[in-house]
């Protein structure tokens, strides 16, 4: 048996002159959570239709478990799929909905039940079996159809934008819950979502996509803290993006020097908004604060400077900086792009 849970190599998707997905390739191993993130339209959710089967490629390989399934449908894949409406059905009861797979397929009605108690009641939801989905919160609905997917112990789970109609506040639990769940089954899971926060918080690797390509592939921490392009620095969380040039290991841009590595010329840095810290004015290079904000658990300034505008995330202090107020900065963590976009780190 295979490793790689998934490959795609040259997967392309074409509707009309439009090419959804355009020459794809990757692979995912068994029991990774990988999301799929991008800006609306980039081929996110067509390759997810894809590995599910709701759309077959233009060209190109799809394997799952190393079995060849370009041109099979959904139904002979063994892919659970929670959709963004949930898609549950709003006749049956809770435990009908997550039975429902099992049965349908032959299996016997009691087994298929008492399964479902078992993983309602793991996603605590024990006890709500017999009311019906329009009697259950949005959160809970969310989890009956994780249970619904799970229950069919599918090779692999797909989740297209599952938190999308979740409250802000239920968000993190419920997330956490999901990646709780996929590590504690060993489930390969693919995720798809536009929240660059929920992307880094569940999973393993990301896979950035813009105009149905692959961006760039990481895990968390290489994307937010090695993009390679100047559209995976600026989409990724907040970056501060600063043009000049770099002259013997040095990057330049009016006050500013930094140590950087690749060869001289112009260049552009990424500097991430909680790697500015603010320093006595009397500290080089100079700025002026232009707005503040207090969000909680921390300020948000920007401050103008002679190389551009930087947006700054700074802790909580007794004396919070005004507008109009001079400032020292220490930027730590610059990453280098080239004017094409290729990053250099």
């Amino acid at each position: 048996m295979t490793d790689t849970a998934i490959e795609f190599t040259g997967v392309e998707k074409h509707y009309g002159e439009t090419r959804a997905v355009a020459g794809v390739d990757f692979a995912i191993a068994r029991g990774e959570l990988v999301t799929f993130l991008g800006p609306s339209g980039c081929g996110k959710t067509t390759t997810l239709r894809l590995i599910a089967g709701l759309e077959l490629p233009t060209a190109g390989t799809i394997l799952i478990g190393g079995r060849d399934v370009s041109r099979e449908p959904a139904s002979s894949r063994n892919v659970g799929m929670v959709f963004q409406s949930y898609a549950l059905f709003p006749h049956m009861s809770v435990l009908d909905n997550v039975a429902y797979a099992p049965v349908i397929r032959g299996g016997d009605r009691r087994e298929a039940q008492a399964r479902a108690r078992e993983i309602l009641a793991m996603l605590g939801l024990d006890g709500l079996g017999a009311r019906l989905p329009s009697e259950l919160s949005g959160g809970q609905q969310q989890r009956v159809a994780v249970a619904r997917a799970i229950v069919q112990q599918p090779d692999v789970l797909l989740f297209d934008e599952p938190l999308s109609n979740v409250d802000a506040k239920l968000r993190r639990r419920v997330r956490a819950e999901i990646r709780d769940l996929q590590q504690r089954f060993g489930l390969t899971a693919v995720y798809v979502t536009h929240d660059q926060e929920e992307a880094l918080a569940v999973s393993d690797r990301i896979v950035v996509m813009d105009h149905g390509r692959i961006a760039q592939i990481g895990t968390p921490h290489d994307l937010y803290d090695r993009p390679n392009s100047r559209f995976v620095a600026d989409f990724i969380g907040d970056a501060n993006l600063i043009e000049g040039e770099v002259a013997g290991g040095t990057f330049h841009a009016a006050d500013l020097a930094l140590p950087v590595s690749g060869p001289d010329g112009p260049a552009l840095v990424s500097v991430r908004p909680e790697r500015i810290a603010l320093k006595a004015p009397d500290a080089a290079p100079l700025g002026t604060v232009a707005s503040a904000s207090y969000l909680g658990s921390r300020m948000e300034y920007v401050v103008t400077t002679g190389f551009g505008d930087l947006l700054v995330s700074a802790p909580i202090t007794a004396q919070a900086l005004t507008p109009g107020a001079k400032v020292g900065l220490r930027l730590d963590g610059a990453v280098r792009t080239a004017r094409d976009g290729g990053m250099t780190a």
